[in-house]
C-alpha cells in the first residue's frame, strides 16, 4: 500500500498514546553495539527506519528479537564493523554507527548514508571530531572507510549545534581513552536520552541537554532495560492536526516539556491546552488565527520536523502567515502540493513564504516527498473538503507506526489503499 485515502471536513476527537521515539530509538540501537551485551528497549517504535536499523545490526553479528513490549538486542557477537553494500544507503541515521562501532570494535566500513530530501546535510561536523580523538577516515568509490587503534579524548568545538555530530561523538568517547569535552552540542532531547541510556551503562557523562558535554572514557559498559521516550514530533503532528481540524484530543504520554514553542505556537493559533504527567489535552479552535510569523531554529526553538504540520494548519487560519526555515533549505517541498488543495501560498525567498489562510482547502491528488511533509498533506486532507488521495506514502512509515490507526481511533475517515 504506497497510499493514503483521506476523507476530509471532521474534526478529531478522542484519545492517541504517543509511540516511542524514532530520533531517540535509532542512536540509542547503535549504542547498543558498544555494551558487546544484551539489552531490551522498551517502547521501541515499529517503524521503517527501525526495521531498517535492525537489519544492518544483524548484518554484522548483532541478535534482534521483538518482544510484546520492546526490542531486544544482544551484540555480544559483533566483531567487525564492515557492513555490507546495500544496508546503509537511503537512511540517514546509518551515521551514528560512525562512531558507536570505531568505539566497539576500531573499524567501520559502510556505504554512503542517505535519508529525506530536505536539504544539505553533510557530516562534515562528525568527521573533524572523530579525526581529533585519533580516527583515521577516507572515502573510496562510494565507501566511508574508519579506523581507530585507540580513540583518545580531547576537546572538540562544533562550528554549530548538531544533533547527529554531537551524538556520534559521545558514542565515540563514552569508551575512548581519558576526557572528551564537546563544546557548541547540540541540545535536543533525543540526545538527552542517549547519554541517560549510556549512563545507566555505565559510561560518565555530565551536560547532556547543555551546550557542553564532558565524557570520561570508560573500560567497558554493560547491557541495560531502557525505556524509548515518546515522540514529540509524532506528539506535535496530532496536536497540528487537532488545531487544523478543530477538534478535541487527548495526546497520553505526550511529552509536553520537549514541546515548549509548539505549544506557544498551539496557543498563538487560538487553541486551549492543559498538560499533565499523562499527556497533553488540547482543544482546537473552530478555525484557528494565523500566528503572524513562525521561525525555525534548534531546539528548544520552533522544530523544523513540525513546520509542514504548523504551515497545514496556516493554510486553513483566518489572516496571514510568514514561516521561515532556518535548519533545511527544502522543507517547502510540498508547498505545490498544498497549492493542489487550493492553498494560498507565496513564496517570499527560498527560506521564507507567505500564508493567506481560507475557510477551507479541496480534496486533490497529491505526492508526499519526505517523512514530514507527507505526514502534512494527510493532515491538510484531513481539513480539505472531500478525498485527498496522499500518494507515495512509503516515506510516512519511516517515523510513525501507523498514521492512519491513530487518526482512525480519533475519528477521521482515512485508510491506507
Amino acid at each position: 500500500m504506497d497510499s493514503i485515502l483521506v476523507n476530509g471536513g471532521t474534526p478529531l476527537c478522542g484519545a492517541v498514546k504517543i509511540q516511542g521515539s524514532k530520533n531517540a530509538a535509532l542512536p540509542i540501537m547503535a549504542a547498543s553495539l558498544l555494551t558487546k551485551d544484551c539489552n531490551f528497549l522498551e517502547n521501541c517504535p515499529r517503524i521503517t527506519d527501525v526495521y531498517r536499523m535492525i537489519e544492518i545490526l544483524e548484518s554484522i553479528g548483532c541478535k534482534a528479537i521483538w518482544k510484546e513490549d520492546g526490542l531486544y538486542l544482544d551484540s555480544s557477537g559483533v566483531y567487525s564493523g564492515a557492513i555490507p553494500d546495500g544496508y546503509s544507503e537511503g537512511m540517514r541515521s546509518s551515521i551514528f554507527l560512525l562512531g558507536a562501532l570505531l568505539g566497539a570494535v576500531g573499524e567501520v566500513s559502510m556505504s554512503g548514508i542517505g535519508g529525506c530530501v530536505i536539504g544539505n546535510r553533510k557530516i562534515d561536523y562528525h568527521v573533524m571530531g572523530l579525526t581529533r580523538m585519533g580516527a583515521t577516515i577516507s572515502y573510496q568509490e562510494d565507501r566511508i572507510q574508519a579506523t581507530a587503534a585507540m580513540l583518545c579524548g580531547t576537546a572538540i568545538q562544533l562550528p554549530g549545534p548538531s544533533v547527529g555530530a554531537t551524538e556520534n561523538l559521545v558514542l565515540a568517547a563514552v569508551l575512548a581513552k581519558g576526557e572528551t569535552l564537546i563544546q557548541g552540542a547540540a541540545a535536543e532531547p533525543e540526545i538527552v536520552a542517549l547519554c541517560q541510556y549510556l549512563s545507566r551503562c555505565g559510561a560518565r557523562i555530565t551536560g547532556a541537554g547543555s551546550d557542553c558535554i564532558r565524557v570520561e572514557g570508560v573500560k567497558a559498559l554493560r547491557g541495560v532495560r531502557y525505556t524509548i521516550p515518546p515522540d514529540r514530533i509524532v506528539a506535535g503532528t496530532y496536536l497540528f492536526a487537532t488545531i487544523a481540524t478543530g477538534g478535541n484530543v487527548f495526546l497520553q504520554k505526550a511529552p509536553w516539556r520537549e514541546l515548549y514553542e509548539p505549544l506557544a505556537v498551539a496557543e498563538r493559533m487560538g487553541a486551549v491546552w492543559n498538560c499533565c504527567e499523562e499527556g497533553i489535552y488540547i482543544q482546537g479552535p473552530e478555525r484557528p488565527k494565523a500566528v503572524g510569523e513562525l521561525i525555525t531554529g534548534v531546539y528548544p526553538r520552533f522544530p523544523t520536523d513540525l513546520q509542514s504540520a504548523a504551515l497545514v494548519a496556516s493554510c486553513v487560519a483566518t489572516g496571514q502567515t510568514i514561516i521561515r526555515e532556518k535548519i533545511f533549505e527544502n522543507r517547502f517541498r510540498i508547498v505545490p502540493q498544498l497549492r493542489k488543495l487550493g492553498a494560498n501560498i507565496r513564496d517570499i525567498d527560498e527560506e521564507s513564504v507567505e500564508i493567506q489562510g481560507i475557510e477551507q482547502l479541496q480534496g486533490a491528488e497529491v505526492e508526499a516527498m519526505e517523512l514530514r511533509g507527507g505526514a502534512a498533506l494527510v493532515l491538510a486532507g484531513l481539513c480539505a473538503k472531500g478525498s485527498t488521495l496522499v500518494q507515495h506514502t512509503a516515506f510516512l512509515y519511516r517515523g510513525y507506526e501507523n498514521i492512519c490507526r491513530d487518526l482512525r481511533d480519533l475519528g477521521a475517515r482515512v485508510a491506507s489503499v
